[in-house]
């Protein structure tokens, strides 16, 4: 029987936020991770996947709920966020995608053409991703308590290969590879969320990343880790990564791909790209010598064309992440208290 009694290991006057708050991200999340669930449940695992073997076979396993708010945005919407984040989760684990499961909480009131779209949409991004949704749950809460839809999704994926992509396998040397440009997906949710209006339309990167992922693998590149930059960005993702491996991660800020129209927008609005969430992108760390080759198959791949090395992984400050910034200057790059943008997925 579980002891009850044992004080939480997150005193709540560090959080007194916690039961409030929406959503949860950096440092929060990374705490309520590390401290309360992995130690309760024992199996709980820091990469994007569970994975393991069953009857011979080498299965990876995910689930993630979406809870993104305005449901539909330039780019993309809740419906697509749902079978791409999973399917994502499940390729940043070198697993093919094949299975997902869906879970809908409708509140009362939904109009049915709005649950439709959704539906419709889903449909189509699973066609895209190559995946079947296979099983599923509705339930509905009252009005006004769930926020027109909720949507959660579980995935399970066929592994055909024999490395260990996990943030335990990075090594000093590698090199650490960006797939895109990045912050779109945040910044196209806070414009359309606060009724913003800029020169060009900035879309939601919403995209699966599957197959440039497992492209990778096929062509014999030595990957040690990949990671979707999904909520906390780019700055969170290698944070953890770091924390993981005990290696130091240093990137050269002048290479990180940014598009002009949302640095703009991230300097009108107080954000920080690097912290700003993405839903089409990933980060690679590989052998430093496959490097050059990474960088030529994921360019053949429209979402990737912005492929690029931002830097590379030593042994100097274990556990931290470190960057060169467009002065000149290194500066260590920390994890963020709260989130810059809640509910964005």
């Amino acid at each position: 029987m579980m002891d009850f009694s044992a004080t939480c290991p997150i005193p709540i006057s560090q959080y007194p936020h916690i039961l409030l708050a929406h959503g949860g991200g950096g440092k929060l999340m990374h705490n309520l991770i590390q401290k309360m669930f992995a130690p309760v449940f024992g199996n709980t695992n820091s990469h994007d996947s569970a994975t393991f073997e069953m009857n011979g076979a080498k299965l990876a396993f995910t689930t993630d709920s979406y809870v993104v708010k305005p449901l539909f945005f330039p780019g993309g919407s809740i419906a697509e966020l749902a079978v791409y984040g999973t399917v994502n989760d499940l390729a940043m684990s070198g697993a093919r995608p094949l299975y997902l499961s869906v879970g809908f909480i409708l509140e009362e009131g939904l109009p049915m053409d709005t649950l439709w779209q959704v539906v419709q949409t889903m449909k189509q991004a699973a066609d895209h991703a190559g995946v079947q949704i296979v099983t599923g749950d509705t339930k509905v809460v009252d009005r006004g308590k769930g926020d027109g839809i909720f949507i959660n999704t579980a995935g399970v994926g066929r592994i055909e290969h024999d490395l260990k992509i996990h943030p335990s396998s990075v090594q000093a040397g590698d090199a650490v590879i960006v797939s895109s440009d990045i912050g779109r997906h945040g910044i196209a949710i806070m414009a359309t969320r606060e009724g913003l209006a800029f020169e060009t339309t900035i879309e939601s990167d919403s995209a699966p990343v599957a197959d440039p992922a497992l492209s990778l693998i096929q062509a014999g590149i030595e990957v040690h880790c990949l990671r979707d930059l999904t909520r906390g960005g780019l700055a969170s993702a290698l944070i953890e990564i770091a924390e993981a491996s005990h290696m130091q991660v240093h990137i050269d800020e002048n290479a990180i791909p940014v598009r002009e129209e949302v640095q703009g927008a991230c300097e009108i609005l107080g954000l920080d790209p690097l912290y700003v969430a993405n839903e089409g992108c990933f980060v690679a760390f590989v052998k430093n010598t496959d490097a050059e080759q990474a960088l030529s198959i994921l360019r053949d791949f429209p979402i990737c064309q912005q492929a690029t090395l931002i830097g590379h992984v030593n042994q100097e400050a274990a556990g931290r992440v470190t960057i060169r910034s467009k002065i000149g200057a290194t500066r260590i790059i920390d994890m963020l208290s709260g989130e810059q943008l809640p509910r964005i997925c």
